[in-house]
């Protein structure tokens, strides 16, 4: 089949699947080619076993290392180390749009030592060898050979029609299909085939079997030939990439408008007891469900919140304990768990027993399981036993999503078992966040919203900063959305600095390990910044709140030259690893900073000079916020907010206060209806201890009433 010039990847590909059938028998120095990579560009080396301590490889692992959702400029950076160290010929490719890649928590081809196989990778290598041996001479009996393989992989757990087709496809792309999301999606649901062609294609299968695969393969490359639309199966890819990419575009453009948090839907990830000690686990494995118990207080729905559940336990178990955590986690089962989501089993504090996806909502059947009455289905994917890393929390359920690192270790034990298919799968809705939607919630009139914008943008790194109670974490957030233009919570991250913050918990730091000795740990800036290189055509934000109450030199260490924006993009080698890191250019910095508090140092000049500084100011006098008590009709209420005014008057008057210290509008924000118990809670036990900060030694009872 003649191939096309514009897919300038596809010479490379081949050329370098050439070069690494040379390493089937010689693959300690293929690893010792394969950490050279990353020494010559100063990138991370992904994970490719425990420990990276690797003792073998197979061919489409080491392909996947430049196919695996890396930003542009690191995919070139790894595929020139590639062809100066394997001295290939062919031109670096420009242009990578609608190459499939592999997911970057699951991306090799094998479980990890001890849990794979003794054949797992040789199996590999045989499919790989006899894959190209077939696209040389496609006979009858190669083809049988190859198919063999194929179904030895595909039999492999962390192996999906995706992840195996999509590395054949790299290999040989004008004789294999890639069978990943979008091409399926293109081929089956798009309308684009025929459906006389559609209906005479095999069905898609969890695991394809060989002999359907090569069915695809054979009837798709025929429907090729027959029409000018698809040339090869890269232009088949293409348009199937494109198709999904407007579709995709589609459906962010049609959402609804969303109000806060509250509507984002997204993967979380769960760590969870099924019975004490892990003793319901074989039962609910095999009804494919899971379960909490507190059936004394009987269907969860109907308790409107945490608060009333944590009563209810008190009432009917026992009054003497607090129930705190038991109500929270009931609480997130029934409202903040959702299909999709990914949960550990745990056994234990050190044992792991297995991992699932849940299936469906909550819901209440004391039938099914008299002990244990509220549950959700969940498809469980895997049973064993596996050492967890250090200790697991003790609590039932808990949601262990922020915690990054400890996510990737337990995904580890499964050899990354979180297949692309499975997560795929996984539909996640985020609603749209316009401009309106941000000065319908934050008190800004629409000029200062734009010019606020217009700082982030240039600077990259820009501080609100005001006094208490005007808005600025409540902004922060929303802020970023809206410049988003979608309400993408996996985009945004928000961490809060204190005196004892520190470079090792915001890039790099030795933290002690199970059996004794340190290892390095990354910090939550550290892995913000390459989740943002991963995905360059969108905008990130990671929110410092508060962040003069941390050491900033100390905090930022190196880093402080390159979050300036004309910095953006450089690499320096960082203090414990030695690893490249930078900054992204689609990463911005939104701090928060409190004028009122004297009991922080000034800011250091080196971060005063990288960041932009916006001033918030109590918006009593804005159209939103007149609007907001208009609505309420309470005459105490417009009294004290009246009162509150004539204060801040005083407060700015006063030498030893200033503007900084006014009250913001924040503290009368939220209130559906108003009476005299919410206006004296708010006067005693929020603006009285503010104003005694204030001025320590005067009485200021008659200032407010």
């Amino acid at each position: 089949m003649m191939k096309e010039n514009k897919f300038d990847w596809v010479n490379f590909y081949e050329e370098f699947a050439q070069v690494l059938r040379k390493y089937k028998d010689n693959r300690h120095e293929l690893i010792e080619k394969v950490r050279r990579i990353y020494e010559v560009t100063g990138i991370a080396m992904p994970t490719l076993e425990r420990g990276n301590q690797i003792v073998d490889i197979d061919p489409f692992t080491v392909i996947g290392l430049f196919n695996k959702g890396l930003g542009e400029n690191s995919r070139k950076r790894v595929i020139a180390a590639i062809a100066d160290i394997f001295g290939l010929k062919s031109p670096i490719p420009t242009d990578f749009s609608g190459i499939p890649v592999v997911n970057p928590q699951n991306a090799t081809f094998y479980y990890f030592l001890g849990d794979r196989g003794d054949n797992d990778i040789n199996e590999l290598w045989e499919l790989f060898e006899y894959a190209l041996q077939y696209v040389e001479n496609p006979t009858g009996d190669k083809r049988e050979t190859v198919g063999r393989y194929f179904d030895l992989a595909m039999s492999k757990k962390g192996i999906g029609n995706s992840k195996l087709t999509i590395g054949l496809y790299w290999i040989a792309p004008y004789d294999f299909i890639s069978l990943d999301k979008h091409n399926v999606q293109y081929i089956y649901k798009s309308g684009e085939f025929p459906e006389e062609h559609v209906a005479s294609l095999p069905e898609i299968e969890g695991k394809i079997p060989s002999g359907k695969y090569f069915a695809i393969v054979k009837k798709l490359k025929e429907y090729a030939l027959s029409t000018d639309k698809y040339k090869s199966f890269p232009e088949l890819s293409h348009n199937a990439w494109l198709f999904s990419k407007e579709k995709g575009r589609a459906i962010r453009d049609s959402k609804g408008d969303g109000l806060a948090d509250e509507d984002v839907s997204t993967v979380h990830y769960w760590i969870y007891s099924p019975g004490d000690n892990a003793s319901m686990w074989d039962e609910f494995y095999e009804k494919g469900i899971m379960g909490i118990g507190w059936d004394e207080i009987g269907d969860l729905l109907q308790y409107s919140s945490k608060d009333e559940m944590q009563k209810a336990m008190k009432e009917r178990i026992g009054p003497n304990f607090s129930f705190r955590n038991s109500a929270l986690a009931t609480w997130q089962f029934v409202h903040e768990m959702k299909p999709g989501d990914i949960v550990f089993a745990k056994k234990g504090q050190n044992q792991i027993v297995g991992w699932g996806i849940v299936e469906t909502a909550y819901y209440y059947d004391p039938s099914e399981n008299e002990e244990y009455p509220n549950l959700r289905k969940v498809k469980w994917k895997d049973k064993g036993e596996w050492e967890h890393p250090g200790k697991a929390v003790t609590k039932t359920l808990t949601d262990i999503t922020q915690y990054t690192q400890y996510v990737e270790k337990l995904l580890a034990l499964f050899g990354k078992d979180t297949s692309d298919e499975e997560i795929e799968a996984v539909k996640v809705e985020y609603p749209t966040y316009t401009e309106n939607d941000f000065l319908n919630e934050v008190y800004m009139e629409p000029y200062t919203y734009y010019s606020l914008v217009d700082r982030v943008k240039n600077k990259m790194n820009v501080i609100l900063q005001g006094p208490p109670g005007v808005g600025k974490t409540y902004a922060a957030k929303r802020l970023a959305y809206s410049i988003m233009g979608i309400k993408d919570p996996e985009r945004v991250m928000m961490i809060q600095f204190h005196q004892s913050y520190s470079y090792e918990d915001f890039i790099e730091g030795y933290r002690p390990v199970k059996g004794g000795g340190f290892d390095i740990e990354k910090g939550v800036f550290y892995e913000f910044c390459n989740k943002a290189e991963l995905d360059p055509e969108n905008e990130y934000f990671f929110i410092i709140d508060e962040i003069n109450r941390g050491n900033i030199s100390k905090i930022f260490g190196e880093l402080f030259m390159l979050i300036e924006s004309d910095k953006r993009g450089n690499t320096i080698r960082l203090l414990y690893s030695g690893d490249g890191f930078m900054v992204p250019k689609n990463l911005y910095i939104i701090g928060t900073m409190n004028t009122a508090d004297r009991s922080l140092a000034m800011l250091d000049y080196a971060l005063r000079r990288r960041f932009a500084f916006f001033n918030m100011k109590p918006a009593f006098d804005y159209d939103g916020f007149r609007e907001y008590r208009i609505k309420l009709k309470s005459e105490k209420f417009d009294e004290l907010i009246n009162c509150v005014e004539r204060l801040n008057s005083e407060i700015v008057a006063d030498d030893s206060l200033g503007e900084g210290f006014c009250i913001g509008h924040s503290y009368f924000c939220g209130k559906d209806e108003i009476d005299d118990s919410v206006l004296s809670g708010i006067v005693e036990y929020e603006l009285i201890p503010l104003l005694k900060e204030y001025w320590f030694t005067c009485c200021l009872m008659h200032l407010v009433y």
